[in-house]
């Protein structure tokens, strides 16, 4: 990709689309990571009426849990299949923890630090 229309642009959702769609390789600077922890929690949004009172209103703003399921194996497949040593270790890594929770975790997270390392200019930084 030598398109550089996704700089000063501002994404929302899902990272993995958006760099392997939309983000070169080798093209960015610095990356802040701050992922998800897996803490098994849902954040949500609250509102407040105009008196400062807590609303019953509020939404799911995010969902911290993970579950083995047809897109976890797809990206598990994807990173084994394609990644040498990253992929040795997460094949084994899922021979020993099974398919769970804590194992779509890791693979949620290993194929999108590929793609995060696809990206990343070597001088650049990861930083978190």
């Amino acid at each position: 990709m030598t398109n550089d229309a996704w700089k000063n642009t501002l994404y929302f959702g899902d990272n993995l689309p958006i760099l392997r769609d939309h983000v070169a390789d080798e093209s960015v600077d610095l990356i802040y990571l701050d992922p998800p922890f897996n803490s098994k929690a849902t954040y949500n949004v609250l509102f407040h009426e105009k008196s400062g009172a807590e609303s019953a209103a509020q939404i799911t703003a995010f969902e911290d849990t993970w579950h083995w399921g047809i897109e976890t194996e797809e990206a598990f497949q994807d990173v084994v299949t394609q990644d040498g040593k990253i992929g040795i270790l997460l094949d084994s890594l899922r021979q020993f923890l099974g398919t769970n929770d804590m194992m779509a975790y890791l693979t949620m997270m290993a194929i999108r630090l590929k793609e995060l390392h696809r990206v990343l200019k070597s001088t650049g930084k990861l930083v978190r």
